[in-house]
């Protein structure tokens, strides 16, 4: 009596499954690494052609002394921004109770004012409207685009601005 017995060859291929598994837990670490470098390497500022986007956030990130700055204190990456066309993603606020509006500031959050006080002047964009226009007063987040300037601007002694815009639109931002 002859038994035979046979041996099935363990599988040799790719597990499908698996590699799948891990694409799908890693791909949210690889994307805030991308993030993150990206960042590290730009300063939050992209060149979209048109217009260089430019985070908000970033551009009033850095150490200005509110009383005696200069435009040279200003970091040159931002300062090199002046007379471009950028665009910038936040949010409208004014002191003023109007729904139409030439001259307001830009923040990167309306909200921040509630928790750290007011936003410092190197964190704001003054913003005018040129040509007699006005803008419509809206509460919610928006993309503007223009000229930028960049000119620490004194009155009365007091800093008053550090970063201006002549603003040609407002928009929805494309992607958040």
């Amino acid at each position: 009596m002859s038994s035979t017995t046979t041996f099935k060859a363990a599988r040799s291929g790719v597990n499908v499954r698996l590699i799948l598994f891990i694409a799908v837990v890693s791909a949210p670490f690889v994307w805030m690494a991308y993030a993150g470098t990206r960042y590290l390497f730009n300063g939050g500022i992209e060149d979209k052609g048109e217009y260089k986007l430019v985070d908000l956030k970033a551009l009033g990130n850095f150490n200005f002394d509110g009383a005696n700055g200069a435009t040279n204190d200003v970091p040159a990456i931002f300062r090199k921004l002046d007379g471009q066309k950028v665009a910038l993603d936040g949010f409208m606020w004014s002191p003023l109770a109007a729904s139409q509006l030439s001259d307001f500031q830009f923040v990167y959050n309306i909200q921040k004012c509630c928790f750290n006080g007011p936003p410092l002047v190197q964190e704001r964009v003054f913003v005018h409207v040129p040509n007699k226009k006005k803008l419509v007063y809206v509460d919610r987040y928006l993309r503007m685009v223009g000229t930028l300037h960049v000119q620490v601007k004194k009155e009365d002694g007091l800093i008053t601005s550090v970063f201006t815009m002549d603003v040609e639109r407002a928009e929805a931002p494309k992607s958040m």
